[in-house]
């Protein structure tokens, strides 16, 4: 497979059809249509049903549409990097997280860089431990921010300096909003939107699911969630309580929701990750060094 078709292919899936595909990158339809037809017979499966006025892509078309576009991003992860090797400290830094508070540490390494850096660009991506951990082993990220404890043994790491609370996100005018902390038997028959990463994880050790222990198995869970703040639009709604971290969402006075801390406290630490033996590229190498300088500070 070469690059320029899988560009190709990626234009048509984004783009819809053949017509507005050839017209965007400038090339014949007939010859755009010959590439998809030649990529087709090599990969042996089919990969768009084609109508009049559409290309839709098949199953076997929507797996190659994930690897495609990680192949690209990798590409052109790797081109930037090169670029960037000049005298001037330029280039991109990948890093992926959860919502939490402990990003505040790495917006302030940020801005300490942005003054005399102003030619590195930061990418951001949102996604549970097993979304970043997956883009971080296959070279789409250069960091990882993960919730401990977390399996980073095949990582190096820094411990971040901040904690975040888990408590629950309601409606204020729901009727736990009156207690001060929220224990388990308050939870047992409410319905709960909780972290995706959490559900999925619930036969492993983790502060989450221990904080519950057996009572875990009877939590009526009616959603779950990748980002809080989706979460935060179902509580609004009246759907559920959130389980989630304080200070991810508006819990203002303006606000109609409120949030209110699990009793016993339950306290989850921050670990910025990366690959062992990791080649980095100067800015990235440059954000790294400057983080570890500042927390030595604090």
């Amino acid at each position: 497979m070469e690059l320029r078709v899988l560009r190709y292919f990626l234009t048509i899936v984004r783009k819809g059809s053949i017509t507005h595909a050839a017209n965007s990158l400038h090339i014949t339809q007939p010859t755009l249509s010959r590439q998809i037809r030649d990529l087709e017979e090599e990969l042996g499966q089919k990969l768009f049903t084609r109508s009049n006025y559409s290309m839709i892509l098949t199953p076997e078309g929507m797996v190659l549409k994930k690897r495609a576009e990680e192949i690209i991003a990798l590409v052109d992860k790797a081109e930037a990097e090169f670029y960037s090797m000049g005298n001037e400290v330029s280039g991109d830094i990948y890093i992926g997280g959860g919502e939490t508070k402990s990003m505040k540490a790495i917006a302030d390494i940020m801005k300490k860089l942005q003054t005399s850096y102003p030619s590195i660009h930061y990418h951001l991506y949102s996604g549970n431990s097993e979304d970043v951990t997956e883009r971080l082993d296959k070279g789409l990220l250069d960091f990882g921010i993960l919730i401990q404890p977390a399996d980073i043994a095949k990582y190096d790491y820094i411990n971040l300096p901040t904690k975040d609370t888990w408590g629950v996100i309601m409606r204020k005018d729901s009727p736990l909003a009156q207690k001060e902390t929220i224990r388990k038997e308050d939870l047992l028959e409410l319905p709960l939107i909780c972290s995706r990463q959490a559900i999925m994880r619930k036969w492993t050790n983790n502060e989450f699911t221990a904080w519950f222990g057996n009572d875990f198995e009877k939590l009526h869970i009616v959603s779950t969630f990748n980002l809080v703040y989706n979460a935060s639009i179902m509580a609004e709604a009246g759907i559920g309580y959130v389980i989630a971290f304080d200070k991810i969402v508006t819990t203002t006075a303006n606000s109609s929701l409120c949030f209110k801390p699990l009793e016993p406290r339950l306290e989850s630490g921050m670990a910025i990750v990366w690959k062992k033996d990791q080649v980095f590229s100067r800015p990235a190498e440059l954000f790294l060094k400057t983080l570890r300088e500042s927390l030595v500070k604090k």
